[in-house]
């Protein structure tokens, strides 16, 4: 049997998602993955991966990285997504980009487009994918215990924002521009739907802004879905939970919902919603998850099958998350 050499990935952008893939990276098995190194334009970045993570090489510039990689992780700012998915494609390196995919969306289509034409291997990183939550909802709704779809519920709620870890990207998280809970958590739950119901429709939607050029504070939207009516809002306060969030599944034999990003629980006729026995927190789930999103990449980098989320998809997302925004 022949050996096949590992993967060398790459991190474009050590903030705070890129991070904390390049440590699962760090963790994973090195006979399928390698790490090729990272770079981040800015030097504090850098010297930060030089205190933090000094085993992994630092690269000066983004073309050398790309050399020295088979798959890389685009981390960084949304600003720069599509002009680095394109030198990815060029380069012929695969390339999981994080979301949101772009704030243009005439710019997405287009760079998609040429994407396509490179036979370029993309995808990007919406890790329900690979939630175990989102596994158990299936089986649920394979095994007939919802039923068809009547109506989805979409609610998100924020202490504040940006959320307490994300600070250091305040910059940018913070702006209408490009940042706001609407691209950022809302977006998984959109992508959610898709995978679940089909592409929605956005009917109506209304944004609420602060004075200047800060993020929106709230969002309400009524959307459908291969003829389920949604219900979608989000705001920042009315919470003390830095992050809470829910996606609420109601069909014609029972409910079943995702809270807080990883725990899947099936509504009893007692009126009590409840998990299945291994249930765990998001913290808690997340390294699993997150091997499993690296497996995919893996497979994607050799050209095999995999379930990551395609830049049509994350097309379809930003289409209506922009929408939403601007209505």
């Amino acid at each position: 049997m022949t050996t096949r050499a590992p993967i060398r990935f790459g991190t474009i952008g050590f903030g705070i998602m890129g991070e904390r893939l390049l440590r699962a990276a760090l963790a994973h098995d090195r006979s399928a993955l390698a790490i090729a190194g990272a770079w981040d334009p800015s030097p504090e970045a850098m010297e930060r991966l030089a205190r933090e993570l000094p085993e992994v090489r630092r690269f000066a510039t983004l073309d050398g990285l790309l050399a020295a990689s088979d798959a890389v992780h685009i981390a960084s700012p949304p600003v720069f997504h599509l002009q680095q998915l394109e030198m990815t494609a060029a380069a012929g390196v695969a390339a999981l980009c994080e979301k949101p995919l772009a704030v243009d969306v005439a710019a997405a289509r287009a760079t998609l487009d040429r994407v396509a034409a490179k036979n370029a291997r993309a995808a990007v990183n919406f890790p329900f994918t690979s939630s175990f939550a989102v596994d158990q909802i299936a089986a649920w709704r394979a095994a007939g215990s919802i039923g068809a779809p009547k109506r989805l519920t979409i609610m998100a709620a924020f202490a504040q924002w940006p959320r307490p870890w994300q600070m250091a990207a305040a910059g940018w998280l913070s702006k209408r521009a490009d940042g706001g809970f609407t691209r950022e958590v809302l977006s998984h739950f959109v992508f959610l739907t898709i995978r679940q119901l089909g592409v929605p429709k956005l009917i109506e939607a209304k944004a609420t802004f602060p004075a200047g050029d800060g993020a929106e504070t709230a969002i309400s939207a009524t959307l459908e879905a291969g003829g389920v009516p949604i219900a979608l809002t989000g705001r920042v306060g009315g919470t003390e939970l830095a992050d809470h969030n829910l996606w609420v599944l109601e069909g014609e034999k029972g409910q079943a919902r995702l809270r807080d990003w990883a725990i899947a629980e099936h509504l009893q006729a007692d009126g009590q919603w409840v998990s299945p026995i291994d249930a765990t927190s998001n913290e808690e789930m997340r390294p699993l998850v997150l091997k499993r999103q690296l497996d995919k990449v893996i497979a994607m980098a050799r050209g095999e099958r995999h379930s990551l989320a395609t830049l049509e998809e994350a097309l379809a997302v930003q289409t209506i998350v922009e929408a939403m925004l601007k209505a």
